[in-house]
């Protein structure tokens, strides 16, 4: 039969004209509206199979053949997934086809609604651009992907802490991201290295620790010495989960700069940091205690020399020897005017 209930919700089911089923929900009590919603999708389907239109598919169907393809392969996969459960409740149900440009300007303005930057706005556009470029070039999805335009960002700038602001901040945090929040502090690490520690990636008797190359950015190995806060914090961590070092009630924690994160900055006093800003930080800190640049550069596991060279101003100790010249050439000056007077 093309309709009929389960309870009190009416279903659809349908055979295309190359014999595929289809069955699913209409989402109504309305027979009326679950009959009109049957003879669209037959219509549709017959356009699919006669005429060689595309079938319109569902961003549902697109966020989970991304995830497919992505899981393994993406290192940021798991900010992916973070921000593809807050596009769901404005993109669920949609059709690919439904995703004009007004649509994305009020999911940009939602975001933004909540405090979020425009560095942060952009990222979630960009992740709805990328899905629905592969749907057009790669899956055949698509005819077009809209237009639109991202927010203006500011130049890159280096945010950073004193110790006296950390220790405010991981006196707010929970339990469980107080630890995160301070090895990262105590090893630069970024997000996503410290959510997915594996306690293989460990070595408490040599004290050191390792970032596997596909989970790096730069694409390359990451040794990673412990001092001993690190340490003290992997010690409090051990006999909480098998594999993962960070968890939360049991299971492994994915996202540690949410809700609780800017919550806790609200109560310290803190504006305009993320959490990526303790790794700006922990390069800070060290700057400032004197780390060479190309020693820091291989703590930090960045590819390029110029990532590291943001932070030398810094620290103006390697230059204090060359100070002094500028003492005598300011002497020589006066001296050289004193002889112009005389002449």
């Amino acid at each position: 039969m093309p309709i009929f209930q389960r309870g009190t919700t009416w279903w659809i089911d349908i055979t295309t004209a190359n014999g595929e089923r289809i069955r699913r929900s209409a989402k109504t009590k309305v027979k009326r509206e679950a009959q009109e919603l049957h003879d669209k999708l037959k219509s549709e389907q017959w356009q699919v199979c006669k005429l060689g239109k595309k079938e319109d598919r569902t961003w549902q169907d697109a966020v989970i053949k991304w995830i497919t393809e992505q899981d393994g392969h993406k290192r940021s996969i798991e900010t992916d997934r973070y921000h593809l459960r807050w596009l769901d409740g404005h993109l669920g149900g949609k059709t690919l086809s439904q995703i004009d440009k007004p649509l994305l300007e009020s999911i940009r303005d939602a975001k933004k609604s909540e405090g979020s930057s425009n560095a942060t706005a952009n990222r979630v556009l960009s992740l709805i651009r990328a899905i629905l470029n592969r749907a057009k070039n790669e899956w055949d999805w698509l005819d077009t992907v809209p237009v639109f335009r991202f927010l203006p960002e500011p130049k890159e700038r280096i945010r950073w802490l004193t110790h006296e602001e950390a220790a405010a901040v991981i006196a707010e945090l929970p339990e469980h991201l107080a630890a995160m929040a301070r090895f990262a502090l105590a090893t630069g690490l970024r997000e996503a290295n410290v959510t997915g520690l594996l306690w293989r990636q460990v070595d408490l008797r040599r004290e050191c620790a390792w970032i596997e190359s596909h989970q790096a950015k730069a694409g390359k190995p990451i040794a990673v010495p412990l001092n001993s806060d690190a340490m003290s914090v992997l010690r409090s961590r051990q006999g909480q989960h098998r594999d993962y070092v960070f968890v939360y009630e049991g299971e492994p924690v994915k996202k540690a700069g949410g809700n609780a994160w800017r919550k806790a900055l609200v109560r310290a006093g803190i504006e305009d940091f993320r959490w990526h800003d303790l790794r700006h930080t922990w390069a800070s800190w060290h700057i400032q205690a004197g780390t060479p640049l190309d020693a820091l550069q291989k703590l930090g596991g960045w590819a390029s020399y110029d990532m590291v060279l943001r932070y030398a101003h810094l620290s103006s100790e390697h230059l204090k020897p060359y100070a002094g010249n500028s003492k005598m050439i300011s002497l020589d000056i006066v001296e050289f005017a004193k002889l112009k007077i005389a002449s």
